[in-house]
């Protein structure tokens, strides 16, 4: 305050001088540095918002993590002990899996679920701008830096920040990120001036990451910091039991979107689907459905199966197969009330004659009775 008022007597009043002027006249570090802390902070939250605006625009169709398989529910369980601690998480497993969507479980499970969540893509940026991207850089730092960029290490602060495709990452930039890892400290590109931050790492690849240390791809330091908790998400042939539910999911979400009423889903399409080898995994299975909802015409799936390729090598034991069909039966009559033929029952829903479903399910020993709501006033 007494800074400004000895500008004032100086320069006279606010009408004669623009604020600017008088605070370039004052001879005081600390007023300065205020200042620019003060800068450095609205260009931070000006960033911050612009990113979280364009993360709501990318994430309106946000999925929920669908599966009831003893494999999904390891995961799950292991997002469950891990989250509330500030552990670094490494999401191991094939492309289309559904890694950034344990990432998200993990932070929404957190102490940290109210601040940001940053999503980096390493594979996806090109090596000479990733550095910036993750760092940051200062006006004048290379060509090109026209302004000051906040990265995306300290936009995360508080928060969680997710490094997919973490084994993508430069060997020239790994040294930089394991000292923020370590030291939750790092330099913007061009400035001198040491950044604290405060950042839940969750990295995630598809890569090897130990035969890449091995090969002196990939430092062995950074991956032992990166490793400190693995979670190994399944590929989809080995949850098949979720197929069956993610193909009825998929159909909901995008007749839906299309404004389709698609009622029921071919029995035997789900089961050649269940036995299908999902290469791209779980991405792969929901463009097929997308593209069946697009051509069905009707109010039954109509999905183009001779479009997928079946893996003879690949064969799931007879009580997968009970299962999944159990499963199916199961969902059918709770939807129902235990109800199996008639237009609203069961076997029209599963797109099966009444007198198939009832042989079905006496070979798998389910009672239909077991799934009818007791009638209002009578003890169940």
């Amino acid at each position: 305050m007494e800074a400004y008022l000895r500008v004032n007597e100086r320069f006279g009043s606010d009408d004669q001088y623009p604020a600017q002027r008088r605070f370039e006249q004052v001879d005081n570090p600390a007023l300065e540095s205020a200042c620019q802390k003060i800068s450095e902070s609205k260009d931070k939250l000006a960033q911050e918002r612009l990113y979280l605006e364009d993360e709501i625009r990318g994430e309106m169709d946000f999925e929920g993590i669908v599966g009831q398989s003893p494999a999904l529910r390891h995961v799950l369980h292991l997002v469950e002990t891990v989250a509330p601690t500030d552990a670094t998480v490494l999401l191991l497993g094939e492309t289309g899996t559904g890694k950034e969507l344990i990432a998200r479980a993990i932070h929404e499970r957190s102490r940290r679920k109210e601040r940001t969540f940053i999503k980096v893509n390493c594979a996806a940026i090109p090596t000479g701008l990733l550095e910036s991207e993750l760092f940051g850089h200062e006006r004048g730092a290379f060509t090109g830096a026209i302004a000051q960029k906040i990265g995306r290490l300290e936009l995360a602060d508080k928060g969680s920040l997710f490094l997919d495709e973490v084994g993508d990452i430069p060997a020239e930039i790994q040294p930089k990120l394991l000292r923020a890892l370590q030291e939750r400290q790092f330099e913007r590109l061009g400035s001198n001036r040491t950044q604290q931050v405060d950042v839940r790492l969750v990295a995630a690849t598809n890569r090897d990451l130990e035969k890449m240390m091995e090969n002196r791809e990939f430092r062995s330091d950074l991956y032992y910091r990166l490793s400190v908790f693995p979670i190994r998400v399944p590929p989809l042939r080995e949850r098949p039991e979720d197929i069956p539910l993610l193909v009825r999911y998929f159909t909901q979400k995008y007749s839906r979107l299309m404004h389709k009423k698609i009622e029921s889903i071919p029995t035997a399409a789900v089961r050649k689907l269940t036995v299908c080898r999902w290469a791209g995994n779980i991405r792969e299975l929901e463009n097929f459905i997308e593209r069946s909802v697009i051509l069905t015409h009707g109010p039954a799936l109509q999905a183009p199966m001779d479009e997928l390729s079946y893996n003879s090598s690949y064969s799931l034991v007879a009580g997968t197969l009970k299962a999944v069909e159990r499963n199916l039966i199961v969902q059918a009559l709770k939807v129902t009330n235990g109800r199996v033929g008639g237009s609203g029952g069961a076997a029209v829903r599963m797109d099966l004659k009444r007198t198939t479903l009832i042989s079905r399910m006496k070979k798998l020993g389910i009672d239909p009775a077991k799934y009818r709501e007791p009638a209002s006033g009578r003890p169940a």
